[in-house]
């Protein structure tokens, strides 16, 4: 695990609001597919959404909450994980905003001062192209990508400033946080890619109400996200 900060490992969260007016995606309803409006939002407000998700009990206690930082970023959030040393900064972005939200996501990946870096949202990059990230020198920053096919879209740039995969998706889905939140507390317990996939899978199909083979088979292997060419046995 890379650790960019010895005392607290250090995670960063980037969530595209859904908008039903700015974004190629399924519309939702009206309500909750506003990007303008981060309280009621599919990503952030509702109950599965980061900002509600992250925020009532489980293992994140809030340290400090910002509203409207920016027209760009209309939510702050900073975390302490109950438990363990492991410290979240969450960014919710207007829906109208997502080519930023994006473009900062990976920004923050390959400049190497996070342990782990997520996104979250519709797969922009399926509507918009996005100049791919430069890596900074020796960059190991772990990344988790959940949207839609998020491993044909994002992985191989990622592979290619440095980065280190963890979960990414292969299959049409719903981002719900409740995924991040099962993986991360793999993550923070220093599992494996194939475990982390394992526990995303289980919570996505408590969710969806599917089997856990099929939600499992949304979710990219640790071969596949690692860009691995033989059979050569994965590390972490």
């Amino acid at each position: 695990m890379t650790m960019a900060n010895a005392a607290t490992r250090q995670v960063r969260v980037f969530v595209a609001l859904c908008d039903n007016k700015t974004q190629g995606i399924q519309p939702v309803g009206a309500k909750i597919g506003d990007g303008d409006v981060p309280d009621d939002n599919l990503y952030w407000g509702c109950t599965d959404g980061f900002g509600s998700y992250f925020t009532h009990g489980g293992n994140w206690k809030v340290v400090k909450s910002e509203r409207d930082l920016s027209h760009q970023i209309m939510r702050k959030l900073i975390l302490k994980h109950s438990k363990e040393d492991v410290e979240l900064t969450a960014f919710a972005y207007r829906g109208s905003e997502i080519h930023r939200c994006i473009e900062d996501f990976q920004a923050a990946a390959v400049e190497g001062k996070s342990d782990l870096v997520a996104y979250i949202g519709h797969n922009g990059l399926m509507d918009f192209e996005l100049k791919a990230p430069v890596a900074a020198q020796d960059n190991k920053t772990e990344v988790m990508v959940l949207c839609c096919m998020s491993e044909g879209y994002f992985g191989q740039r990622l592979r290619d400033a440095g980065c280190r995969p963890m979960l990414m998706t292969r299959q049409l889905m719903y981002p719900g946080s409740f995924i991040l939140s099962a993986a991360l507390e793999a993550w923070i317990h220093d599992k494996k890619r194939e475990d982390i996939r394992a526990v995303a899978g289980q919570s996505y199909a408590k969710n969806q109400k599917i089997s856990v083979q099929a939600a499992t088979g949304v979710f990219a292997t640790a071969r596949e996200i690692a860009g691995a060419k033989t059979d050569t046995p994965l590390g972490r």
